[in-house]
């Protein structure tokens, strides 16, 4: 049974990480890291390494998008400033 959900959450990880690369807007992809975020801590998780897992809910899905979209935010400020 755990070999199976393992397999799942690896598929999962696998289309998510296809899905950021694709996505065209930064700021959908902002948003669809924070979820690829979240099925890679599920998969630490599986493989027994909580320790792991938790600091990859706190940067993986949290604070790495949240820059991201920061910055995003701050680089339109500035292009909308010297036009």
């Amino acid at each position: 049974m755990t070999e199976i959900l393992v397999a799942l959450v690896l598929l999962l990880v696998a289309v998510a990480a296809t899905v950021v690369v694709f996505t065209d807007n930064p700021t959908n992809q902002a948003v669809v890291l924070g979820g690829y975020g979240l099925l890679l801590a599920l998969l630490f998780f599986l493989f027994q390494a909580p320790d792991v897992a938790l600091s990859q809910v706190a940067v993986g899905t949290a604070v790495v998008p949240l820059m991201v979209l920061l910055s995003i935010r701050a680089i339109a400020r500035h292009r909308r400033k010297h036009e």
